[in-house]
């Protein structure tokens, strides 16, 4: 394993139909809807997530914050967020998104997942923005048991809720969610390393962590009435204990 420090730097351009508000509101208070909440202290200088500062505040079109030595997170010695937001002619925007950083520990798997995440996340965000934006999201998460850094571990969660091998993205499916049930469903995104699935009221993401030498995980971005964290982590973690239990 490499001990070696560099420096990365992810970027990607997209281009939304949401308006520069709406992509704002999303990425400064609303990021419980398609990444986890987090809380911006609203000016330059003001406190950012994970003990980082607000370099830049300036709404609806530029947010930036970095993080030095974050405590917990023994991988960087230093990470930055860069966000800016462009109206397009016609309607919609567009965002760069800017992800550096220095990673010190296993770089090439480090910096493989952060890339590989990144488009799942900004997938997952235009996917917000497109059908539940302005919506309350409840956000519950979990890692499934150990058992789900094997090869196949993110199949084998896939199954475990009835997705079928060979569905891609864009096909209508059946799944039998935890704490749900039965439900029609959306993959809006596979590959062999994420799944996404969206109903009419919560997207669900699945993070073949066990490519990068960690557990299978499970975001789930609810916005139903009455949506309850507690109660679908449980759900999530019954159902996944009994899958990789098999």
């Amino acid at each position: 394993m490499s001990k070696e420090s560099r420096e990365f730097e992810i970027v990607r351009e997209f281009d939304v139909d949401a308006s520069p508000e709406q992509v704002w509101a999303a990425i400064t208070s609303g990021t419980g809807g398609w990444l986890w909440p987090m809380e911006y202290e609203p000016k330059e200088g003001g406190e950012a997530p994970y003990g980082g500062t607000v370099t830049a505040w300036d709404p609806p079109h530029r947010l930036t914050a970095r993080s030095e030595d974050v405590e917990g997170i023994a991988e960087q010695t230093f990470n930055q967020l860069d966000h800016v937001i462009e109206p397009r002619e016609g309607g919609g925007c567009r965002v760069r998104y800017v992800h550096s950083g220095i990673l010190v520990d296993d770089w090439e798997n480090q910096y493989d997942g952060a890339n590989k995440h990144t488009d799942f996340y900004l997938h997952t965000l235009r996917q917000y923005l497109t059908h539940f934006t302005g919506r309350p999201a409840v956000f519950a998460t979990l890692d499934a048991p150990a058992a789900s850094t094997a090869p196949d571990a993110l199949e084998t969660a896939s199954r475990g809720l009835g997705l079928p091998d060979e569905a891609v993205e864009g096909t209508m499916v059946r799944v039998d969610l935890p704490g749900t049930g039965p439900v029609d469903a959306v993959v809006d995104y596979r590959n062999q390393y994420f799944i996404g699935l969206r109903t009419d009221d919560a997207m669900y993401r699945l993070f073949g962590r066990n490519h990068f030498g960690a557990p299978v995980g499970v975001s789930v971005h609810d916005f139903a009435p009455g949506a309850d964290a507690e109660r679908t982590e449980q759900a999530w973690r019954g159902r996944l204990d009994e899958v990789f239990a098999r």
